[in-house]
């Protein structure tokens, strides 16, 4: 079955999306995790307007990437695959069943440290040094669903 060309066009589309944001999330990553994230790194924020700046980044890269692949990309390749569409729950389930993802329980995980991340911003710098710290950790579960959804799109010749 091949999806019909405007299917197509948007999975093209969201694979190259999803590229730029991986490297962008990479760079990120890189250039804030060269040591491990600490609350008294998260103290320093308010006088450190770079480091500010590349925490802010992570948190909207490490947010955009796993929007973009659950809520744009993964519907998207599963409507392709012939395969029903429904609640996120269940398509994160579906993708596990197809090898898409790794483990949805780890996706929906990452989902909830997401959401603090967001939020912890403005509160304990305790529980946001340990949220960053944990997202940073998480990145390659992202990185790995994005692979294996891209390499489904390209072993299926959509790319």
């Amino acid at each position: 079955m091949t999806p019909d060309p405007d299917a197509l066009h948007r999975l093209r589309f969201l694979v190259r999306v999803t590229q730029r944001e991986m490297e962008h999330l990479q760079t990120t990553d890189h250039r804030l995790f060269q040591r491990p994230f600490t609350a008294e790194a998260v103290a320093q924020l308010a006088h450190q307007p770079d480091l500010a700046e590349r925490v802010d980044a992570f948190v909207s890269r490490f947010g955009r990437l796993q929007d973009t692949l659950g809520d744009k990309l993964l519907p998207e390749l599963l409507r392709a695959l012939g395969e029903r569409v429904g609640a996120a729950i269940d398509n994160l389930d579906r993708a596990e069943r197809l090898g898409l993802l790794s483990s949805a329980d780890a996706w929906m995980t990452v989902r909830r440290l997401r959401n603090q991340m967001i939020h912890a911003y403005i509160e304990d710098p305790v529980v946001l040094a340990d949220a960053l710290q944990t997202g940073h950790e998480s990145v390659p579960l992202l990185l790995d669903a994005a692979d294996r959804m891209h390499a489904e799109i390209r072993r299926r010749g959509w790319l």
